[in-house]
């Protein structure tokens, strides 16, 4: 992975290239971004950067054999750690080395691709994601070892903020005792999941959203696009490089999920005085709980904002819209008037507590059925 092939982020670039031909490379650093906005692809180029002697143009002209072992991100003093489940192959205490070669072939497809399209990957089904303290063994066991090329070692942990309090306390200890000529980057896109005491041990780089001009150049050039097509899509990616991907190729959750929340207001719009109308209301609660608690906790962020594109919508802010539903007689002008200052805060908590609860491991059925009732209420709410 090349900076040449980072999207934007050049400040950030810039950064890392200064502090690693000074030889002034803090041992613990803190990516920090939204989706899609390259900071697993930027951390994989600073390593490459560093253990590959890169500092000729376009971070080429050091080992050559070195850039072909970030080719496959088999390169023995690269080490990954990341979000796992257990699985039919492995029923306990997974850790991230039990996936190398299903991580290698998603950083080969996408660099970009997100912890759900990960998820994805792993079948999490009704599992949650989580680094256990398996994996922070691992990373004591790997940066123990003596370096493959005398070089530095590279630990990065992506989706930091999946850790566990066990892993946490462990990674701390080497944070605050750090081996000569070990680097470790943390990524995360909720920096205050990341106990405090990590956090302030780490120099935090933050990132922001890819600009729309950007990843529309990106999309004409990587995907021929072409020019007025690539605009519209890096509009509604909202700086995310891998959904304007997926709205491009119809392959990402939001085609689905739109689908169900049409479903979803249709039958509350029906249900007001009409008892069997009901019935539509928790059979779709039935078939929503029968999906994993990921999937769950992601399409009800997705119902967060598409309601909030409609109060915006209701208070003609057009150039702030971006979601564009494409679901038979459903138009977001004609559902706009029912999203209004009267109801918007409570349908945003409502569906804020369902995600809690959802990732307590409440009961799902009983989560969305009950919040189905209530958008019932509140969608009629003038």
């Amino acid at each position: 992975m090349l900076f040449s092939e980072i999207l934007g982020q050049d400040y950030i670039k810039n950064h890392l290239t200064t502090t690693a031909l000074s030889g002034r490379i803090p041992h613990a650093q803190l990516f920090v971004g939204p989706e899609g906005c390259g900071t697993l692809a930027m951390a994989i180029a600073y390593a490459q950067f560093i253990l590959c002697n890169n500092i000729g143009t376009e971070n080429s002209g050091g080992n050559d054999a070195c850039n072909l072992k970030f080719h496959s991100f088999s390169h023995p003093d690269l080490h990954f750690v990341y979000p796992t489940v257990t699985t039919e192959e492995i029923k306990k205490n997974p850790k991230s080395l039990d996936f190398i070669a299903d991580w290698r072939s998603f950083l080969t497809e996408n660099s970009y691709g997100s912890l759900f399209d990960w998820y994805q990957i792993l079948g999490v089904q009704n599992k949650q994601g989580e680094i256990r303290v398996e994996d922070a063994q691992e990373i004591l066991k790997s940066l123990a070892l003596k370096s493959y090329e005398g070089g530095y070692k590279i630990m990065i942990i992506w989706m930091a903020e999946k850790m566990n309090i066990a892993a946490s306390n462990k990674l701390l200890k080497l944070l605050e005792e750090p081996l000569d000529k070990t680097l470790f980057i943390l990524i995360a896109e909720n920096e205050e999941d990341i106990i405090q005491t990590i956090r302030s041990r780490c120099q935090v780089l933050q990132f922001n959203a890819l600009p729309e001009k950007v990843i529309a150049e990106a999309l004409v050039l990587r995907q021929n696009v072409d020019p007025r097509t690539a605009s519209k899509l890096a509009h509604q990616s909202q700086g995310n490089y891998n959904k304007a991907v997926q709205v491009l190729q119809e392959t990402g959750e939001d085609v689905v999920f739109e689908k169900w929340f049409v479903d979803w207001v249709r039958a509350a719009f029906r249900a007001k005085g009409n008892a069997a109308a009901i019935q539509d209301l928790i059979g779709w609660s039935e078939q929503i709980a029968g999906l994993g608690r990921e999937t769950q906790k992601k399409f009800l962020s997705y119902c967060i904002d598409l309601f909030r594109q409609a109060l915006l919508l209701n208070y003609q802010t057009t150039s702030l819209v971006y979601m564009e539903p494409k679901i038979e007689k459903f138009k977001l002008e004609n559902f706009a008037p029912f999203v209004n200052g009267n109801n918007i805060n409570e349908i945003f908590k409502e569906l804020s507590d369902a995600m809690y609860h959802i990732e307590r491991n409440g009961n799902a059925k009983i989560i969305l059925t009950d919040l189905s009732i209530k958008l019932t209420r509140l969608i009629h709410k003038k």
